[in-house]
Parts: C-alpha cells; structure tokens; sequence
C-alpha cells in the first residue's frame, strides 16, 4: 500500500510514477476524493465531540429552562453523532479498498516499457551449448525415460498437470536440498509454510485484488490455495514489531504452488513449463529500508550462483516498468538457456517491495528513533520444474543419459549422471 500522507503531500509525483507502470490515474483520484471526504466527515464529528463534551459541563452548572436546552442540544448532538460514526467507518472502508488497488511505484532506474519486450537484458553468462546431436525438449526425452507422464495427468487432473516420476523426483529432492543448504549457509532460516491462507494474506501481500483470478479458493471458507509461498511467508510477521537488532530476517520456504495461469490460454502448454501445481524453494526477507538496495543483490547473487553451479547457461533481466506487477518496485528475472525452445526462459525472478507490503501487513520495526515500517524482498531459489527442464536439455548426452553437474552429485548419491 503507498503512502496516504505522502499522495497528499505531491499527487503528480504518483500521477507520473504510476503512469510509467501503465497504471491510469482513475484510482489515485478516487483515492484523493475518498481522503477529502474522510478528513472532511472526521473533522465534523470533532466538532460534535467537542460539542457534546461542552453541553455536558455545562449541565452541572444550570437549571430550569437553560438546562432543558442544554439536554435538547445534547441529544440532537447525539443523534447526529450516531447517524455520522457509521458514514465514517463506511467512508474508510471505501477509502482502503480503493488504495489497495493502488501499486508500488517503480524504482527510478527501472527501464520503462510496456511489456516484457522492453525489459533489458543485463548480462549473459554462459554459451549455450553446441552438439553434434539433436536435443530432444524435456518431454520428448521425459516421455522417453518415464520420468514425465502427462497423459495420465491430464486424466486425473486436466490440462497442466504432470505426474513426475523415478530418477526426475530424485532428482527435485536433490535440488530442493542442494539450494536449502546454500541458502541455511547464507543466514536463511528453512520454513515449510502453509501452502492456504486467508484474504487478508493475499491482500497484505499485494496479490489481492489484482491477480484475484490467479488464485485457487476453497468454496465457503476463507482460504486460499497460494501460487508462491512468498504470501505465507510475507505474513509470519503480520501486525508486529521487529527488533532492528535481529534485521535482517531471511527466510527460505519450501512449498507446493497452485496457480489457474488464468491470462496463458494456449501459451507453453507443452510439457512442464508452465503447469498449474509446482513445487518451489522461495527467499524472502525483512530488513531496513537503508539495507533493502544491498539485499535485493544478495538475493539475486544467490539465484545467479545456483544456476552457475548448475552449470545452466542463463541471463539476467531487467524488468522494465508495464511488466513489474502491483507489489514490486524493482525485480530481476533469471532467464535459462533451454535448448528445446532455443530460448531464454524465465526460471527464477527476485523483486524488492520497498514498504509497500509491510505497510499492508502491519509489518515494522523498532530501532532507535522508534519504529518504521519494513521492507520486504523475495526471490525464487529454485522453480523446480523449470529448472529441471533446464538441468535435462542442457546436460544430455548422445545416449540420452543426462549429466550431473559437479556440485549436485553428491545430493545423488555421488552419480555422475541419471
């Protein structure tokens, strides 16, 4: 959520940030109006306060007449007061929702562009791979070795869905403790969160109400399926005070992910790219706002140093303004070479929300000029199933075998290849 006081203060600051996000100003004016009336309301019920405070002295110290006034007056001020109380609460229920459809403004050194197209590239490391061989794409050879069935999938579960299987699950665990050991090294704290949350997690986080129709519902109750463990782990510190002593607090949460992919109809629905269950390992972090520049590097070094163990071909991205997303003011993604698609794919992304979802959450902490609000970071570890598909096309062998890279090995037992 932005800050109320500072769209006050300088409205065309926010008018020109949010345009660079594609974002119309419709909203920041409904917010504005929604702000006048809510002071406006707020100052007149003062003023009844104020009132009926004064009847009430005044009553001890009159008689008669004079006092039958005095309590006619009070009771209008009263009735008033009743009949503007509940216009109030109505009025900031109105004025919340609408700055909650509000998003973070950009970073000013984030490219501006309206869609992935203008996102920048700023470094490549690694060739890709050349062979004497075809590569076959991740399901081919999957399909091939019985470690990918999405037939049967899709017979138990629909479209988007894969059943992973034999040495690819040994595989997921592997990666899954190969990073969680990197990140414990790196001062994160290992988490399996609640993969449901309630609504008040989804808006704390920034992903209601824009990506509302992402998000999987369990039907009449108030619980949410989350498309990244980010929200769960965002919420641990829902509503409380962090000492400035213990910041930064780094967390990695390993979960299952659910999303509709509601806005991809027909795009990547080969394979297990773009699939609706997944499993993740997730960073996030709370610190200062004077630390959160450095620790959005560090999480992005931490992604680029798994992929160059990995041995994966990879570049890093920019993203530009129209592609951040509501709750993100600058955001990296990692994008692998996959030889199937002879392309760079997004594996992995990291983003700093600067205090945007601790000011939704309630999120601060007490230093030593008292407390502030949070921020907040996150970035993917390892997307499993994209990085396997990553790990299998740029590893294979003429005999279909896949390689191992060095550093993984000894999660597999020490094989040098599956």
């Amino acid at each position: 959520m932005i800050d109320l006081k500072s769209l006050r203060t300088d409205p065309e600051l926010f008018r020109a940030s949010l345009g660079r996000k594609r974002y119309g100003s419709e909203d920041l004016d409904q917010v504005l109006a929604a702000d006048a009336r809510v002071r406006r309301l707020r100052a007149d019920l003062e003023e009844l306060r104020a009132a009926r405070n004064s009847a009430s002295r005044r009553i001890p110290r009159t008689t008669g007449e004079e006092k039958a006034e005095v309590l006619a007056d009070m009771k209008r001020v009263a009735a008033r007061l009743k009949e503007a109380e509940p216009d109030l609460r109505q009025l900031e229920d109105e004025l919340r929702l609408a700055l909650l459809r509000i998003p973070n403004p950009p970073h000013e050194d984030v490219p501006d562009g309206a869609g992935d197209d203008a996102n920048v590239v700023l470094r490549q490391v690694g060739e890709p791979r050349r062979t004497s061989f075809e590569i076959l794409d991740h399901l081919d050879l999957g399909e091939a070795r019985g470690w990918i069935d999405v037939k049967r999938a899709a017979r138990t579960s629909g479209s988007r869905f894969a059943y992973l299987m034999g040495e690819l699950v040994e595989l997921e665990f592997a990666l899954v403790r190969f990073a969680m050991d990197r990140l414990i090294a790196a001062g994160f704290k290992p988490v399996v969160p609640p993969i449901l949350v309630r609504e008040a997690a989804m808006y704390g986080t920034g992903f209601f109400p824009a990506d509302r129709n992402e998000i999987y519902k369990i039907e009449d109750e108030d619980a949410y399926l989350v498309g990244t463990s980010e929200v769960s782990l965002a919420a641990l510190h829902m509503e409380e005070i962090l000492p400035e002593a213990d910041l930064p607090v780094r967390y990695a949460g390993f979960s299952t992910c659910l999303r509709k992919e509601a806005g991809s109809y027909g795009k990547d629905t080969r394979g297990i790219f773009r699939v609706h269950q997944f499993d993740k390992l997730e960073m996030f972090s709370f610190c200062t706002p004077a630390a959160s520049h450095e620790e959005h590097l560090m999480i992005l070094e931490m992604e680029e140093g798994i992929l160059r163990s990995l041995e994966i071909p990879y570049q890093v991205v920019d993203v530009c303004t129209g592609d951040l997303g509501a709750p993100a003011a600058r955001k990296y993604d990692l994008e692998a070479w996959m030889p199937g698609q002879a392309a760079y794919r997004e594996v992995t992304s990291c983003s700093n929300c600067t205090d945007y979802q601790a000011r939704r959450l309630g999120a601060r902490f007490r230093g030593k000029d008292g407390t502030a609000l949070l921020h907040t970071l996150n970035g993917t570890a390892v997307a499993i199933g994209r990085t396997i598909i990553a790990l299998i096309e740029n590893h294979q062998q003429e005999d279909r075998k896949v390689r191992i890279p060095a550093d993984l090995r000894p999660y597999l037992g020490g094989r040098r290849e599956i």
